[in-house]
């Protein structure tokens, strides 16, 4: 019971300062765009945030993702000497993909006009070397988020952001005419100081007293390299296996997550400048998803991973863990779908304003205010499908993940033709709408495995995911005052009616949270348990 409190603690923990790093992130991201946005053309930045970065993250995803999540799931018999030589085998693989996707972007996708748009080709070959370098130090992270090591995360990536984006900014002050390149210098700068923290950092601690005191499995850095013997076979094939099997769940998962930029990358239904301006109002949008979701969906993916045995049933599993993750997963449901809530009840009557004030009419003045509206209800699905995943695929056994990738398959497919569709039918609005379509059948089938798991058994986690009815009278008659004040307030009417507009958002917002507080009693013991309690429970 103390060492599955520990694990909740250190998860809870780590949930939160990866929220206060993603803040920082996103906040400096946005800062950025908004100020390339005035020195940049909008073709680079489509280029830039579309374009190349798809190429960026789809070589890091299949390259890694599947290792991940087999490597980080519990078992008692897991040997950290085979999930290390598993995890570097996520480097041979990112140069297989880099080659493989750069020939792609080079020779089989639209080239943009050197004359509006140069140096795309080193900026192909800079964003796939900068994911194998990034893919190096999966070995230490892997390490790093098995042992929950918080600090080190947060300094690592705040530090590589920092300097990326201090990096952009001085290059497009001084030489703004380099475009692609200043960019491409600026990330391969980034994953070489994140892998670069990562590395030092455990040069530093393994074979250290704390270490010892930790009980950390390697005892030199000769340990992270791999290591070939007679006696034992050099993967642990059960391990292996289920990492093929994620990365099959892996391709098609990447698929439904960047879908609209496959889309737009492969089938030109945008052009670059629409492209550059749907990529900033698609950010926006999924400011609290990147900042609060997923590192809950990440964390939390940890913890039931720790305390559940991957493959067996309730009745298998120890009654005291399974007990606890319940009541972990009832209240991270409830805590996402309020979130969840409120941004769609204000998300409304705020859309237009926050875009005129981040991009100008450029923005505002468009389909931009649009756009982010519907995307108010895919940050509503994308909360729930975080968590019912994140617990689905850390208790899923290998058969499950397999008979779950032929589901992702038709998903896949079919969003990609509803995509494709929609989006000429309805232009941008048609990517968040079939986004939204594939979300809620992912969401049907996790709560389908979730009911099913629990069947049976005296625990409920979905019993009470409805939220009372105090917070949701309080969510509605803020949409309702709140799109009243838009209309008669904002946003063509000045400074003195806008910062009326807001205030009375403010006032909206404070009455649905007192309503949340006083009516959700559970969830917010929960949340002053695990996220605001600064003083540990003693173990029990």
């Amino acid at each position: 019971m103390a060492a599955q409190h520990d694990v909740l603690k250190d998860t809870t923990k780590l949930a939160s300062s990866t929220m206060v790093l993603q803040v920082v992130f996103r906040i400096l991201t946005f800062a950025l765009n908004a100020f390339t946005l005035r020195y940049v053309s909008k073709e680079v930045i489509g280029i830039v945030n579309v374009r190349l970065t798809l190429l960026y993250t789809t070589i890091v995803f299949l390259a890694r993702e599947a290792f991940r999540k087999a490597c980080l799931s519990h078992s008692a018999q897991q040997s950290w000497r085979h999930t290390i030589h598993l995890t570097w085998l996520a480097v041979p693989l990112g140069i297989c993909w880099s080659l493989v996707l750069g020939w792609i972007w080079l020779n089989i996708l639209e080239v943009p006009d050197p004359a509006v748009i140069p140096h795309y080709g080193p900026g192909v070959l800079a964003f796939g070397f900068s994911a194998v370098i990034e893919l190096i130090a999966e070995p230490f992270w892997v390490l790093a988020q098995a042992h929950l090591f918080v600090r080190l995360k947060v300094i690592a990536e705040s530090l590589a952001v920092i300097v990326r984006c201090s990096v952009t900014v001085i290059l497009v002050l001084i030489w703004p005419h380099w475009g692609l390149l200043i960019f491409s210098f600026a990330q391969v700068l980034y994953t070489s100081l994140l892998s670069l923290c990562y590395i030092l950092y455990f040069a530093k601690f393994v074979g250290s007293q704390e270490a010892e005191k930790k009980s950390f499995p390697l005892h030199s850095m000769m340990e992270f390299s791999p290591r070939y013997s007679l006696s034992q076979d050099f993967l642990d094939w059960k391990q292996a296996w289920l990492a093929w099997s994620f990365f099959k769940q892996s391709f098609l998962k990447q698929i439904l997550t960047e879908g609209e930029r496959y889309v737009m990358t492969f089938l030109n239904v945008l052009s670059f400048g629409d492209q550059g301006v749907y990529d900033i109002v698609n950010n926006l949008g999924s400011l609290v998803a990147r900042f609060i979701f997923l590192p809950l969906e990440e964390s939390f993916y940890v913890y039931f991973s720790k305390v559940m045995e991957r493959g067996k049933n309730v009745k298998s599993q120890r009654k005291e863990e399974m007990s606890a993750a319940s009541e972990v997963l009832e209240s991270l449901l409830k805590l996402v779908t309020l979130i969840g809530l409120v941004i769609l009840a204000f998300g409304y009557a705020y859309s237009h304003l926050a875009l005129d004030i981040y991009g100008g009419s450029l923005l505002s003045a468009g389909s931009g205010p649009v756009l982010l509206r519907v995307y108010c209800l895919y940050v509503l699905l994308l909360a729930i499908n975080g968590v019912t995943e994140c617990f689905t695929f850390a208790s899923m056994s290998k058969e499950e993940v397999d008979r779950f990738n032929y589901i992702m398959l038709g998903l896949s497919l079919s969003f990609l033709c509803l995509s494709y569709y929609m989006t000429t039918w309805l232009g941008s609005v048609g990517f968040i709408l079939a986004n939204c379509f594939n979300m809620g059948l992912r969401i049907a089938h996790s709560l389908h495995y979730i009911w099913k798991y629990y069947r049976g058994s005296p625990y409920r986690p979905l019993s009470e995911l409805t939220p009372s009815p105090a917070v949701i009278c309080a969510l509605a008659v803020s949409a309702a005052v709140t799109g009243y004040s838009e209309v008669t307030l904002c946003c063509d009417m000045g400074w003195p009616s806008r910062l009326v507009h807001v205030l009375v958002g403010a006032l909206c917002l404070s009455v649905t949270l007192a309503a949340i507080v006083l009516s959700e009693e559970k969830l917010t013991h929960f949340i002053r348990s695990h996220f605001l309690s600064k003083k540990p429970k003693k173990k029990v």
